[in-house]
Parts: structure tokens; sequence; C-alpha cells
């Protein structure tokens, strides 16, 4: 069953929609359940400074993307890659203890959604097939 929180986090839509004004940009489809992403970034050679995104996708990625995209603007671009990769690994693990910065995202990465981890995970893919690290 999905909890309030995952709604909470959904419905916020203050980054959805594409500007056509970027300087990377990505889709991506997920080819076990269909969810798809658009999603435009605006960066410097160190950091983020917008991502907006669109979706056809499950209420999981769309409350990923929602956060994501709130979240990335704190984040360099020389640690993104290693970052999500870290958050991958130990999104396997039962008890999830995540990074300081990332720890919003325990009310996604946790055993309850488990089976759920490829929608979770389709932005933050997709962020890293726009930057193309």
């Amino acid at each position: 069953m999905i909890n309030d929180e995952i709604f909470k986090l959904a419905s916020n839509t203050s980054n959805v929609g594409l500007k056509n004004k970027y300087s990377h940009k990505a889709s991506l489809k997920n080819v076990f359940c269909g969810d798809k992403i658009v999603l435009e970034i605006v960066a410097n050679k160190k950091k983020i400074s917008s991502m907006n995104y669109e979706t056809e996708s499950c209420i999981y990625c769309e409350a990923s993307a929602s956060l994501l995209s709130r979240k990335i603007k704190k984040l360099y671009i020389e640690d993104i890659k290693n970052d999500f990769a870290e958050l991958k690994r130990i999104s396997k693990h039962k008890n999830i203890r995540l990074p300081k910065k990332y720890s919003d995202f325990k009310r996604l990465l946790n055993s309850d959604n488990f089976s759920r981890l490829k929608c979770i995970f389709l932005p933050f893919d997709a962020v890293i097939k726009a930057l193309k690290l």
C-alpha cells in the first residue's frame, strides 16, 4: 500500500514541466514497467542550478523525481555518479542508513518499497545519462 508520504512527495510539482532551457537533457524509459522520464538540467562545470522534468510514470518515480529535482541543486557534479551508485548499493539492504545529504530519500528508499527500486532510481539514472557520467 502506498503511504501518505509518497503521495506528498509526488504532489510537489514545482519542477514539473520542460522549459526548453537546459545545458543537459535526457530521456529514459524503465523497460521493466514502462515508466518514462524526460529531464532538463541547467548546470555549470561544477554544480547543478536547476532540474525540470516530465514523467509518464508510477507514483514512486514521480515522488523520486520531485524530491531529486529539489535536492539536486545542492550537489556537485563530480560527486553525483559516486553518490548515486552508493545510494543504489545501500538501498539493497534492509537496514538502510543514508548519507545525511540524502536523508530525505529515506521515505522512498526503505524495505516497504524494495520492489519499486527501479522506478525510484529512474530519475537518478536519467541525471547520470544527461550529464554523461
